[in-house]
């Protein structure tokens, strides 16, 4: 029988909480939703006023992984959805606004993506992120030594440089932008990403051919698109382990650079919640909208 849960004056009916998602450690579908739960004072307001992609993997992440976007069959009246325009029309998707919403939606078994604009602004970015992908042999100590270049970079152009784990391989560049067209930003972020593989040339590469990136560090400026999408902060990730896309201090950026130890900036589930009490949302000053910054001019 499916236990009954109210969060919030919502009636949720989560299912198979016992049931072993994450092989390799035992972590189960109970412990992801206890996770969301303890996690969603810092994670929610990063969701909030996004539509959200989901990544699902309701059988674990060795199992099927499918996106869906679209509002899911039998998805109650009372979560918020959005319209969305895409290439191929228009749609609805959900928007996390609330804890019931999250824990409903983490019952389904999924990563969120959102992309960097909110409902009420689509194509708008209030985001500029830089996804740094280490290819084999390189692993995050290398996106290290090139997030350091790009912070560098950034705080010349006065942004203030926010830095998290992918959760997966590497790390995620964020900044805070007063509302700027998506396009504009993409192009920004490309010129950082040819700037850097110029600068680092045994270190980094800008385009996304396979050939190139063994042994180097892909910059994709591409996820700043209107219609693309980045695992949003917190989220619990599809990988052997329960890895979480974490916050992290640059001192522990320059730390795992100079130590080489890629296991400085792996932070699984149960990791977050200390983390959350020393440091809070390390995050939070992307929410303030004053701290938004302007692009450069062109050229």
């Amino acid at each position: 029988m499916t236990p009954i849960t109210e969060v919030e004056g919502r009636r949720l009916a989560l299912s198979n909480l016992d049931k072993v998602l994450y092989a390799d450690s035992g972590f189960t579908k109970g412990e992801v939703l206890h996770y969301y739960a303890t996690a969603a004072g810092a994670l929610l307001p990063h969701l909030r006023d996004r539509p959200v992609s989901f990544l699902r993997f309701p059988d674990g992440p060795d199992g099927q992984r499918f996106f869906a976007k679209n509002v899911p069959p039998g998805t109650p009246t009372w979560v918020r959805t959005a319209e969305v325009r895409r290439s191929d029309g228009v749609s609805r998707q959900i928007v996390v606004q609330d804890l019931a919403t999250l824990m409903w939606a983490a019952n389904l078994v999924t990563e969120f993506h959102t992309p960097q604009w909110r409902t009420d602004a689509p194509g708008l970015a209030d985001r500029l992120v830089l996804d740094l992908d280490p290819g084999p042999p390189a692993s995050v100590v290398e996106a290290c030594e090139a997030a350091l270049w790009l912070r560098e970079r950034l705080v010349a152009d006065g942004f203030a440089v926010y830095v998290k784990t992918s959760g997966s391989k590497g790390l995620h560049l964020l900044a805070s932008l007063r509302p700027t067209p998506s396009e504009d930003v993409t192009a920004y972020a490309k010129g950082l990403a040819v700037a850097a593989e110029q600068a680092l040339p045994r270190l980094v590469v800008h385009r996304m051919t396979r050939a190139l990136r063994p042994g180097k560090v892909f910059v994709d400026f591409s996820q700043n698109a209107a219609a693309k999408t980045t695992a949003t902060p917190y989220t619990l990730r599809a990988r052997a382990e329960p890895t979480v896309s974490t916050p992290v201090t640059w001192a522990e950026v320059e730390a795992c650079r100079e130590r080489r130890d890629p296991g400085l900036l792996v932070f699984l589930a149960t990791d977050v919640g200390a983390r959350l009490e020393r440091y809070g949302d390390l995050l939070g000053p992307l929410l303030d909208p004053e701290r938004g910054g302007v692009l450069p001019p062109p050229g």
